[in-house]
């Protein structure tokens, strides 16, 4: 049985104190910060870590790794990667080069470089889909994605699974709750936006309730996580993706596919590695080894789609380059070089092939642990990404997370590790493996959990 609540207080208690002697230095910067950010850091995200106050990375240039050091001089071992934007790992030289030259070149040119030709053919090989188009983040990509969805189809609506993400997009914000009830998701304000009129929202693995939306006909795009991630980690049931597939193209129903996390699953990420079909692919994040970047691309059909809406005129003839979507820094020189750079040295084959072996190591290291002390949890693994959840059995949807979810034990787990070098990522208890982590970073996270768990056994 999980620890009661009254000891998982008193356990928080003591780390809270320990967090505030050992990370000051980090306490001090932060009220500092709080006179001229809005949330007191520069992305109110930062404010998320569960210390009382997010620490301080020190300026301190480390060997090619997952590692580094606050400014209160205490190290650590980095599994949450920037939540997957630092999927690549800290420093890796490739990178490092690829910055440092076309930085001299220019970063913004509105112009296509050398590198351009060779980053699309390798998207184009690598994820299956014959066109692409280049974005500043996931959420841009995932927008232009849905105009262009709503163009093509002429229809309203958006279908996104309950407790996905999407990054900020608007149309899933939203989420069903215990009676079945479309509501904002918590903390998002409804911002005047008509989610009522341009969302739907079924839980995911529910095929009957999937037909149901698709079958009124004013859905233009079902945007969907292969495997949902940032809710807990939530496989698909078996045939659900077929199923998904026959659906999308019966109702006549644009098939958006975001890789954004479920890249961890290979080198053309969950869509490669199970045969899936999308009409459009969307990947953000660690495509260009931190630096603000996405891709989307399109199959065949939908290209000609598109084309025939946006027609792919000469540039000799006058056109509005706007169209909606993209901007002056969507593929900008420096991404398209850093993307070349991480396509094609970093995120490779045989990265992959040692981050997934080093994610089956942490897997059964925290299931291991579990185990040995009787806890009533799981691990979930998808690719190189790991997740401990608080419950005996893999959840199949949403609903199934929040019946378990235990956020004080959640955050007990956090600050725990955090106190003694681990890091993970603070919003969920996801665990990424990337090309620089090594089995001693995977052992030294694995020794700690057995610590966490044995003491919230005791």
């Amino acid at each position: 049985m999980n620890p009661r609540p009254e000891q998982v207080a008193a356990l928080m208690a003591a780390e809270q104190a320990l967090y505030a002697r050992t990370r000051a230095r980090s306490g001090e910067l932060y009220a500092q910060g709080k006179t001229h950010w809005l949330y007191g850091a520069p992305s109110h995200w930062m404010r998320r870590w569960i210390g009382g106050w997010p620490i301080y990375v020190a300026d301190q240039p480390r060997d090619y790794g997952v590692r580094f050091s606050d400014v209160d001089g205490n190290e650590y071992v980095d599994f949450c990667l920037g939540d997957t934007g630092g999927m690549c790992g800290h420093g890796h030289p490739a990178v490092v080069q690829a910055m440092t030259r076309q930085a001299r070149i220019g970063t913004s040119l509105m112009l296509p470089t050398d590198d351009a030709a060779w980053v699309g053919a390798e998207l184009q090989r690598r994820f299956g889909l014959p066109y692409w188009n280049l974005a500043t983040s996931a959420s841009d990509a995932n927008r232009a994605c849905i105009r262009l969805a709503r163009m093509v189809t002429g229809r309203p609506r958006v279908l996104v699974f309950s407790g996905a993400y999407h990054g900020s997009v608007e149309e899933a914000h939203v989420e069903l709750d215990d009676a079945g009830q479309v509501r904002l998701r918590n903390g998002i304000h409804a911002n005047a936006f008509p989610h009522e009129r341009l969302s739907r929202v079924v839980e995911f693995n529910d095929l009957p309730a999937l037909e149901a939306a698709l079958r009124a006909g004013d859905v233009a795009c079902v945007l969907a996580e292969p495997a949902m991630t940032n809710y807990g980690i939530i496989q698909p049931q078996p045939g659900f993706h077929a199923e998904l597939r026959r659906l999308t193209r019966e109702t006549g129903t644009v098939l958006v596919i975001d890789e954004t996390h479920t890249i961890s699953s290979g080198v053309g990420g969950y869509t490669a590695a199970h045969g899936l079909e999308p009409d459009m692919f969307v990947l953000g994040k660690a495509i260009a080894g931190g630096i603000p970047a996405a891709v989307f691309g399109l199959s065949e059909a939908m290209a000609r789609r598109v084309w025939n809406e946006l027609p792919a005129l000469p540039p000799t003839v006058r056109q509005s380059a706007h169209a909606g979507f993209g901007g002056t820094l969507a593929g900008n020189a420096l991404t398209v070089a850093v993307m070349r750079a991480v396509l094609s040295e970093v995120l490779t084959a045989d990265a992959y092939e040692r981050m997934l072996a080093l994610a089956q190591r942490l897997h059964r290291g925290v299931g291991e642990s579990i185990r040995r002390h009787g806890l009533p949890w799981h691990a979930s693994c998808v690719g190189s990404r790991v997740e401990t959840l608080f419950t005996p059995d893999e959840p199949r949807d949403a609903r199934d997370v929040r019946r378990s979810r235990d956020h004080a034990l959640e955050a007990l787990l956090h600050l725990y590790l955090m106190n003694r070098g681990v890091l993970i990522t603070p919003f969920h208890n996801m665990m990424l493996v990337c090309p620089g982590t090594t089995a001693e970073d995977v052992d030294r996270h694995n020794a700690v959990f057995e610590q966490f768990a044995a003491k919230v056994r005791a």
